[in-house]
């Protein structure tokens, strides 16, 4: 999975170069940041864009996305899935996953023309999902759920040019519309949704609407991301210069995925763990360097629960001491 998105980084002031208010409201640069992973392996930043803080969330994101794959590409023959909010679904970013040989999956806008989509689903189509609250029924091996899910042939970017146009689904998840305000203590006669679509170039067979509901919203993962570089290297951008800040983010970024590969190297253990847990667990150790006959003794804590995860991490950064000679 390719997931893109950006975020304000907020600074204070108007020293910074190239700040401004975003779509957020606060003050800041814009970084825009595109990471991959499995199901079974946490994210990692394959690239990376600081933008004035003013920029709106689809610009040079189609560059980005061209970038990213070439990265994954070398990484592994498999076909990836390139996951997005609905400020990228535009013809360029879609244009540009599928030309780099992904498939894609992104939020999109409930214009018009996605809202009639909508109306033409039946109510025999839709399949309850597993969601907030949901119970699975033992005996009929479903889901007992009031969110539910379908899907419906659908083809974007139908203003633009036909080579331009990307034929796929349009998954739509709805949930019950359980906002009080509007009632004014009064139950409505009919059931009221609000719906959540996006559209996919996911063949069925690879992933049924179900499945494919489900991978999409792990696209939040980024968030996590985002989160972790804030509280750590991106919480201040330390020049005025744009371009410095720029750089930083770049240093930012090759710290968060070699703190991420270390603790992979350890085990499952921390495989998925924060980047600040990793750094609380094996990179700041207490820990005290003893000399003796020119030889360097590390003592580690006693007991100390990560004691084979850290071994296991100096064996393989280090490797094992040297064979005596004869």
């Amino acid at each position: 999975m390719l997931d893109i998105d950006d975020t304000i980084v907020e600074v204070h002031g108007y020293a910074k170069q190239g700040s401004g208010y975003g779509y957020s409201g606060v003050r800041g640069l814009n970084a825009l940041l595109a990471t991959v992973s499995t199901k079974d392996s946490a994210p990692v930043v394959v690239a990376q864009r600081l933008r004035k803080g003013s920029c709106g969330s689809p610009r040079g994101a189609a560059r980005l996305v061209a970038d990213a794959l070439k990265t994954v590409g070398s990484l592994s023959s498999a076909t990836p899935l390139v996951r997005a909010d609905s400020a990228f679904y535009g013809s360029a970013t879609v244009g540009a996953a599928i030309k780099g040989g992904a498939d894609v999956s992104v939020t999109v806008r409930l214009d018009k023309r996605v809202k009639a989509t909508i109306a033409t689903i039946g109510d025999d189509a839709w399949t309850p999902i597993e969601y907030t609250d949901a119970v699975f029924d033992e005996q009929a091996q479903t889901w007992v759920s009031r969110a539910e899910v379908a899907e419906i042939p659908f083809t974007a970017f139908t203003s633009k040019k036909t080579s331009e146009q990307v034929t796929g689904r349009l998954v739509v998840r709805r949930i019950p519309d359980l906002n009080p305000a509007g009632k004014d203590g009064q139950e409505t006669l009919f059931d009221t949704w609000r719906f959540h679509a996006f559209f996919t170039t996911t063949a069925h067979e690879v992933a049924d609407t179900v499945a494919a509901d489900k991978t999409h919203r792990g696209h939040a993962i980024i968030e996590q991301v985002h989160s972790e570089l804030k509280n750590s290297a991106l919480a201040h951008l330390p020049s005025g210069k744009f371009t410095a800040n720029a750089a930083w983010l770049v240093l930012a970024v090759m710290a968060f995925n070699l703190t991420r590969a270390t603790a992979t190297i350890t085990g499952p253990g921390l495989a998925k763990a924060t980047t600040a847990t990793i750094r609380r667990k094996l990179i700041a150790v207490p820990a005290r360097i003893a000399c003796s006959a020119r030889r360097v003794t590390l003592h580690l804590p006693t007991a100390w629960p990560w004691e084979t995860a850290w071994t296991e991490l100096f064996t393989r950064v280090c490797g094992p001491p040297p064979a005596p000679t004869t």
